[in-house]
């Protein structure tokens, strides 16, 4: 029987996911078909994510590393709130190109700060990709270091066309939302209001996708 990590950024990623399942401290512990687990809510953000993936491994048994959670669409066909199976990601900080243990799904570009509404069409041209996130090239990069395998869902939370506001003043150093600054700034600007609420719903949904997608795919694969 594998035991794998799963490794998120947010909880509200991993909570349709780990309904159930026992909690010790950061850490749920459960099982997906035959496969035991261990997910963890890390953080936002690379340094984050690579701690999360430590912690986790620190737990021992881990044959594989799971990076799931939210993502950003970069084209119009891939629309909030499904959930896809990532196939290639691209670090675009170092150019380094992981591949996951699936036998198909997207591309993903892993960024190093929140993409931005008006950059989000030129990063779709770079990389020839329609995702972007803040943490799975940095799983994939200490699964490969470990020489265990890595998967890679995602659900997307927002659209390619979504006028959101920016996040990344808003994001601390140890990987969380200053959410009381963040709240603070957006009751000051309404023009946000209805895109944040409609943000908030996708990402809900976005999420009970993920847990269908995991649980289909790694039964497949695992």
């Amino acid at each position: 029987m594998k035991k794998i990590g799963i490794i998120a950024a947010l909880a509200g990623e991993l909570k349709p996911l780990v309904k159930g399942w026992q909690q010790r401290e950061k850490f749920y512990f459960g099982r997906i078909g035959e496969t035991d687990c261990i997910a963890i809510a890390g953080g936002i953000g690379a340094e984050a994510a690579s701690r999360a993936c430590e912690q986790v491994l620190a737990e021992g048994g881990i044959e594989a590393l799971v990076s799931y959670g939210w993502a950003g669409s970069l084209s119009c066909g891939i629309k909030p709130p499904s959930a896809v199976a990532i196939y290639d990601i691209i670090d675009s900080r170092t150019g380094d190109r992981f591949v996951t243990e699936l036998p198909s799904g997207h591309r993903l570009v892993t960024l190093d700060h929140v993409a931005r509404p008006e950059e989000k069409r030129q990063i779709a041209q770079e990389y020839q990709a329609p995702l972007v996130d803040m943490e799975a090239a940095a799983v994939a990069r200490v699964a490969a270091a470990r020489n265990i395998a890595f998967y890679c869902f995602k659900g997307v939370s927002d659209g390619a066309n979504d006028k959101l506001p920016d996040f990344n003043p808003f994001l601390g150093k140890d990987g969380q939302l200053k959410m009381s600054a963040f709240i603070g700034y957006a009751l000051l600007h309404p023009s946000y209001w209805s895109a944040l609420k409609q943000l908030g719903k996708q990402s809900q949904s976005a999420a009970l996708n993920l847990e269908t997608i995991i649980t289909q795919s790694l039964g497949k694969t695992l």
